[in-house]
């Protein structure tokens, strides 16, 4: 493993320990161009990668009481569904196509984040809103894990909102519950890979995953004591930078369309 890449480990698992999303956005280009894996088996590598950081995160944010595991579990099970059928339709698409779709993601979550991505708190819904709050979840979940399967993320950047708009979760504990539905949403994605028989680099995966670990779980105890609105800020920053650069990379793709 390179020095680029074991720290690109590391950086995935702060964001993800601090922001609770935003992180897994980064494995696949680092998988990718740092690594050099060919862009499917970079995107199936991703899964269990992220997903295991997750875990660890979600843990540590379990003991702290930020993990809301009654919105977690219908909340996963929806994205999981959604993972499951993105990684089946990926065989349908090219590698660079993939990355071409991962570039447009990443735009479009660093504007996101320049224009606030996450409001205030929302006061609890009414009895009457909730079956319609609910809906709205489950549909975002769907949504979240099928993008999840095409191109790789864990969607922490828009579970993240999801949680506080919709579950009226205040922010600290909409960080800690969307780790637990990421790592169920890897889960049903990297299945879904395997199933096609995606060829994973096992001792690789495992020295990668404990790097982000390590960083995750530094994050996580950062993200009590730093500011979250300048950390998301600088990151919008840096993925701006990084979806210009996949972008570029999967030029021809975008012109030939």
């Amino acid at each position: 493993m390179t020095v680029l890449a074991a720290v690109g480990a590391l950086v995935i698992g702060l964001v993800l320990g601090v922001l609770g999303g935003g992180g897994s956005i980064l494995t696949v280009p680092v998988l990718a161009y740092a690594v050099g894996l060919p862009a499917k088996q970079a995107i199936a590598t991703s899964l269990p990668i992220v997903g295991l950081a997750s875990l660890v995160g979600a843990a540590s944010h379990w003991r702290q009481g930020n993990a809301a595991l009654a919105t977690a579990v219908p909340f996963g099970l929806a994205t999981m569904l959604g993972a499951y059928a993105g990684s089946r339709l990926a065989g349908l698409v090219s590698g660079v196509a993939q990355l071409a779709l991962l570039g447009v993601v990443m735009l479009v979550a660093a504007i996101a984040m320049f224009r606030g991505g996450i409001g205030p708190r929302q006061p609890a819904a009414a009895a009457s809103e909730r079956p319609t709050r609910l809906a709205l979840l489950l549909g975002v979940g769907v949504a979240v894990g099928l993008l999840t399967g095409l191109v790789g993320i864990g969607g922490g950047f828009l579970i993240v909102p999801a949680l506080v708009l919709l579950a009226s979760l205040p922010m600290h504990r909409a960080v800690g519950t969307s780790l637990v539905v990421i790592t169920m949403t890897s889960a049903a994605g990297f299945a879904g890979y395997l199933s096609q028989g995606v060829a994973v680099r096992w001792g690789f995966l495992l020295v990668f995953a404990a790097l982000a670990v390590t960083g995750i779980l530094a994050g996580s105890r950062m993200g009590q004591r730093l500011p979250q609105a300048t950390l998301k800020r600088a990151f919008a920053v840096f993925l701006l930078f990084m979806a210009a650069f996949v972008l570029w990379s999967s030029r021809a793709v975008l012109w030939a369309s």
